[in-house]
């Protein structure tokens, strides 16, 4: 390749890292959990998207185990080739059933499931009336797709109302309403009661993005819809939060939805089924979440984000408000964010600064997240290393 195309990644390389946007990545050495072994030492783990703790349970780990031994490594195919799986239909029907749907799709990933719902359901008669905070996912997903795009500022009603009311003078023939139900970046719950009620007043669709909700938000961790107490047309989620930490992705739908959408959706047809070990430890993941322990858990896991949160407003941190365990730590300088993440490391926390354009530019921040895992000793134990970080940087 020509020295002149190198010399530009390098320089681009470089402005990057002056900036304070790098973004490092950091080898764990242990099963994901509370406690993870990085640099050959124990830390306290509080990045992670392990909501239930679920990632490295052992009947968790042991179901994947005997699922892989069953079925092999994986299909080395497309499903529509030769690659469904007995144990595919049964996670399709696993989920369903637990979030209240008719059928499921799966996907290699939840972004995979964000990037093929619009194109094969919506046409260029129709519109996409999408959240400015929406994951990044569900941007390149509307933009995969012919129907007509707006866009309304984060969860304001009278702005989503706005360009319902456009759509439809622009003679929209269906309309979808596309929102996170938890905002991943600020821990913002989604107003989807609101929401609802816009959608029936304009004949609108929804469509919800449920990964940092599903298996802890609402009754038995169905989910946001459920934390709201409203129906939604389709739920997109992923596997590798709460629901075991591995990874994939589905859509909830209609039969007749989910059935076009095999003959469709672009990700799906072209990407090979997901692994029969991933399939294994999410049902036992949806096993645990949707019972009885799955309630314990989530009681644990909203007390610890409620006195994690106490403890650092308390010390004088800035605190976006919330009840979700994603509780940002807003500093708003970027380098400042990968400076403070590095000193929590260095006092034995793992945590991660986030900048642009992750966040919007000038506001990084370390996203917290808690675990059900966690114990309040180890909480407080991250408070001491925030406090004592903060002191250094100047931040409080």
């Amino acid at each position: 390749m020509p020295d002149a195309f190198h010399a530009r990644i390098t320089a681009e390389l470089a402005d990057i890292d002056a900036q304070g946007l790098t973004k490092p990545e950091r080898v764990i050495q242990s099963r994901q959990g509370p406690e993870i072994q990085v640099g050959g030492r124990r830390v306290l783990n509080f990045c992670a998207n392990n909501y239930l703790g679920l990632a490295g349970d052992e009947r968790v780990v042991q179901a994947g185990i005997a699922a892989q031994e069953r079925w092999g490594a994986g299909t080395a195919s497309v499903r529509f080739i030769c690659g469904t799986l007995e144990i595919h239909k049964e996670l399709e029907h696993a989920i369903a059933d637990y979030l209240g749907f008719e059928d499921t799709i799966l996907f290699a990933a939840a972004f995979d499931a964000n990037g093929g719902i619009f194109e094969p359901l919506f046409g260029a008669e129709d519109a996409i009336v999408s959240d400015s905070l929406n994951h990044a996912s569900i941007i390149d997903g509307v933009r995969l797709c012919k129907a007509k795009r707006y866009r309304f500022a984060n969860s304001d009603m009278a702005d989503l109302e706005a360009q319902l009311k456009q759509a439809r003078a622009d003679g929209a023939r269906d309309i979808i309403i596309a929102t996170d139900g938890a905002f991943s970046m600020d821990g913002y719950i989604a107003k989807l009661g609101e929401v609802r009620a816009l959608a029936d007043k304009y004949d609108a669709l929804i469509m919800v993005d449920d990964c940092h909700a599903t298996g802890f938000l609402g009754p038995q961790g169905k989910g946001s819809f459920a934390h709201c107490g409203v129906k939604v047309d389709f739920v997109t989620g992923t596997f590798g939060k709460a629901l075991g930490g591995a990874m994939g992705g589905f859509i909830c739908a209609t039969k007749d939805v989910v059935a076009l959408l095999k003959q469709r959706a672009r990700p799906y047809l072209f990407s090979n089924a997901l692994a029969p070990a991933v399939c294994g430890s999410s049902m036992e993941a949806i096993r645990i979440a949707s019972g009885e322990e799955g309630d314990k858990l989530r009681s644990q896991l909203f007390a610890n984000a409620e006195r994690f949160r106490g403890k650092m407003a308390e010390a004088g941190f800035n605190l976006l408000p919330g009840e979700h365990p994603i509780i940002p730590v807003m500093l708003g300088d970027a380098k400042l964010a990968q400076d403070m993440a590095a000193r929590m490391l260095e006092l034995g926390v793992y945590v991660i600064g986030f900048s642009f354009p992750v966040v919007p530019r000038g506001a990084a921040r370390i996203r917290t997240q808690m675990s059900a895992a966690h114990t309040f000793d180890q909480i407080d134990e991250a408070v001491e290393a925030f406090i004592k970080a903060g002191l250094e940087l100047g931040v409080i």
